[in-house]
């Protein structure tokens, strides 16, 4: 069985969407995230755009081999707002993504199932309007050299079409590449077998 490398995720932010239900406005965001940092300044920034909003609920999972994610109702009843944006995050299967559904009271309770089923709206309207697409998992390694195996190296870079991330090039080299996770085994297996140039697993 060929073990997975391949990721789902959102290119950029998108354009806040909204859905209106019994006069409350529930505005869905979704980002970019790779770690908490992100999660907790777009949560900063739509907090001050919207000030006078009840709830900023909001889901995210991050991470593509070890997943960590988080559902947050933010004063809804329980369950009623950060799982049913996190079960769309699921249902698209999408990672290093946050999504925020900030609410305005319109003044009519909508009840748990009403709730649940707004939220959930609001977070597939803001993945409707993202775009998608598929990631590889890689795995980067350094390569040491001298100057004189430059060649033997550039060979094998080419040869195999490897994505440099950065290089230092002088009397002892260094090469940073970055390498899908399903052909990582072989490639560091090529520059294993060559003679002075090492290579380790970043």
């Amino acid at each position: 069985m060929i073990e997975k490398d391949t990721y789902n995720t959102i290119t950029k932010a998108t354009e806040p969407v909204l859905h209106k239900d019994k006069n409350s406005k529930f505005f869905g965001y979704a980002f970019p995230v790779t770690q908490e940092e992100d999660i907790k300044r777009h949560l900063e920034a739509l907090k001050k755009e919207h000030h006078s909003a009840r709830h900023w609920c909001y889901a995210y999972q991050v991470g593509t081999e070890t997943i960590s994610y988080r559902a947050n109702d933010d004063g809804e009843p329980s369950n009623s707002a950060g799982m049913p944006i996190y079960g769309q995050i699921q249902s698209y299967n999408l990672t290093n993504i946050l999504i925020v559904v900030v609410r305005y009271f319109g003044g009519v309770k909508l009840g748990v199932g009403g709730l649940i089923s707004a939220y959930r709206t609001a977070a597939q309207l803001s993945l409707d309007a993202s775009n998608i697409i598929e990631k590889t998992i890689n795995i980067d390694y350094l390569i040491t050299f001298d100057y004189k195996n430059m060649n033997t190296v550039m060979r094998v870079i080419k040869e195999k079409s490897l994505n440099i991330i950065k290089q230092k090039l002088e009397l002892d080299c260094n090469i940073t590449i970055s390498v899908r996770k399903s052909e990582a085994q072989s490639i560091h297996a090529i520059f294993d077998r060559l003679y002075e140039i090492k290579i380790k697993k970043l």
